[in-house]
């Protein structure tokens, strides 16, 4: 008589390997929060897990946008740009004395039309992403100073209520607007991706863009759509971030873009494309949120530290989705 039975090792075996990544994230995430528990007793306040979310909103939305550009095999280069020039066309038309709702237009079309244009001469010159996003993340910054070489400050009532109003409960715990503007964006995204024909067309690039034209898909259109909406997530993210901070300056977000792919990879988006999920961008996302917050409570270690802790982590995933490449060959 013979039974029948898996081991751990061949229950992982059997995972499909694009879960993979994101389970490891998750693991990761849930060891960073028990050492943080473990070691500091305020760390388990629900509070502390929700002001993740609200220091991050505006990381997180960017990185959402990513996410479609790093599933067809492609980067963006100009999103933390694009989120520091939104912030200042705001900050600038509003101290004009523009209009809340008609700034809001104005500086949500700003991503996605930059976006649309980067994503035109990717691919009708068929010139590298790389170059291209590069190009543009160099005329975003430049447009933050052209509008002013120093912060402006904003005072409009609207987004003064926008980035005060809490939401909560009776016990004290509560999220601010952005954060709901963020799990809103997460969830059309998801739907997108998942049930939509964009989100099949999307990942048939990433896998193998020869093959999908082979197959009639429209790998262009798709191409310029996933720069366009990766725009508006950053556009998006601008405004989040004048809620945040409550001004417009040309020096801010500087760095955003890496941050966002470091998310993004820790989530268990593969850069080649094809594979990811938005689930695993915002565990990524809550992953850096929560290195950022262990190192704030400790006091006693430099901010730099997060850098490089994140580095670290970008370099393992990256090799871990290598590894994955050639377990599954």
């Amino acid at each position: 008589m013979t039974t029948t039975s898996l081991s751990p090792g061949r229950t992982w075996a059997r995972l499909p390997r694009r879960h993979v990544p994101v389970l490891v994230t998750l693991a990761l995430l849930l060891v960073l929060y028990g050492v943080g528990v473990s070691q500091y007793r305020a760390f388990s306040n629900v509070q502390v897990v929700f002001n993740v979310f609200i220091d991050n909103g505006f990381l997180l939305v960017v990185a959402v946008g990513m996410t479609f550009v790093i599933l067809t095999g492609g980067i963006d280069l100009s999103v933390g740009s694009v989120v520091a020039m939104t912030a200042m066309v705001s900050a600038f038309l509003l101290r004009e004395g523009w209009p809340a709702a008609l700034v809001l237009v104005v500086a949500l079309l700003i991503g996605p039309t930059l976006g649309f244009l980067m994503g035109c001469v990717i691919h009708f010159f068929d010139i590298q992403p790389f170059i291209v996003t590069l190009a543009g993340m160099f005329f975003a910054r430049g447009m933050c100073t052209f509008i002013s070489d120093s912060s402006i400050p904003i005072t409009d009532g609207f987004w003064t209520t926008m980035s005060q109003q809490r939401i909560g409960d009776p016990s004290g715990t509560f999220v601010s607007i952005s954060v709901l503007i963020a799990f809103a964006v997460v969830a059309v995204a998801a739907y997108v991706l998942a049930y939509t024909r964009l989100g099949r067309n999307v990942y048939a690039v990433g896998g193998n863009a020869q093959s999908a034209l082979l197959m009639g898909l429209p790998v262009g259109r798709t191409r310029i759509a996933v720069y366009t909406i990766s725009g508006l997530c950053a556009a998006v993210g601008g405004i989040l971030l004048s809620f945040y901070t409550l001004s417009g300056a040309p020096l801010i977000a500087v760095g955003m873009e890496l941050d966002v792919i470091a998310a993004v990879v820790i989530g268990g988006t593969v850069l080649t494309g094809g594979a990811g999920y938005v689930f695993g961008t915002v565990l990524g996302v809550l992953v850096l949120g929560v290195i950022q917050t262990l190192i704030t409570f400790d006091g006693s270690l430099n901010s730099w530290w997060t850098k490089i802790v994140i580095g670290g982590l970008l370099f393992a995933f990256i090799l871990l989705q290598r590894l994955i490449g050639i377990r599954y060959k």
